[in-house]
């Protein structure tokens, strides 16, 4: 997925998690921060961050010509320098669309596999599920989950407790226990990254639904992605370790 009109600015402050304030060419803007998560070890003060502008913002009854839609996170501790992360959360549903309509899945489905006919939020059921395709003739469904958190080369999801991605996974699991073929896409928007892990520090409860959801059929993939100033798209898989979901659990029923 590509951007227009898109630039550079430094980071000055989050007054809320909707809008964020940022210094570029010279004037201090306000931009819409297209990811409502906490993002507290990416906006840092004085961070480089990717801003797309939006020429005709007042003619579209937009509040704010700009949106913040990256940040250059430092190493810290890591080996290399900095890496370009995507904020937008947006983003990974239009980059895993174009990704599977380029035939990205196949390679992780047995030769000759079929992918036809992908849908973009489609309803099943009591469930809206983000992408749906005929897999060799059959129903399939899929939920993409955008991953910014990056601790060493790890990445992990989520960076905030999120009821609503328990819901998701929860019904994912439903689908694949009613014969349907069910994926749930992590997305990890940046470079540099060897392995994911659930964040079980932050919501260990969405860790215990990725491993039921995996116990109940459900494909679980993560791919890291190509991330420039002014695209993102899917590239290589990373390797998904749920392990600390399967090891904190101790006595808490999955």
């Amino acid at each position: 997925m590509d951007y227009l009109h898109t630039c550079k600015g430094s980071f000055i402050s989050r007054p809320n998690r909707f809008i964020a304030n940022v210094r570029t060419d010279g004037q201090e803007v306000v931009c819409h921060v297209k990811n409502t998560g906490r993002c507290r070890e990416l906006l840092l003060p004085g961070a480089q961050v990717i801003l797309e502008h939006h020429p005709d913002a007042a003619k579209k009854g937009r509040r704010t010509a700009w949106d913040l839609i990256g940040v250059y996170k430092e190493p810290a501790g890591r080996d290399g320098g900095r890496i370009l992360i995507n904020m937008d959360s947006q983003a990974p549903n239009t980059a895993a669309w174009e990704w599977l309509s380029s035939g990205g899945l196949l390679p992780a489905l047995p030769p000759g596999s079929q992918v036809e006919d992908i849908r973009r939020e489609v309803r099943h059921g009591n469930s809206r599920f983000d992408l749906a395709f005929l897999l060799d003739g059959r129903q399939a469904f899929m939920e993409v989950k955008g991953v910014t958190l990056e601790r060493d080369g790890v990445a992990a999801f989520p960076d905030a407790p999120t009821e609503r991605g328990i819901k998701h996974l929860n019904e994912l699991a439903q689908a694949a226990q009613d014969g349907f073929p069910a994926f749930l896409l992590l997305v990890i928007q940046m470079k540099g990254i060897h392995l994911f892990q659930p964040n079980m520090e932050t919501h260990a409860a969405f860790g215990f639904a990725m491993e039921r959801a995996r116990q109940a059929g459900v494909r679980i993939l993560a791919y890291d992605c190509l991330v420039t100033e002014n695209s993102m798209a899917l590239d290589k898989p990373v390797p998904v370790d749920l392990s600390p979901a399967r090891e904190e659990r101790g006595n808490t029923a999955l």
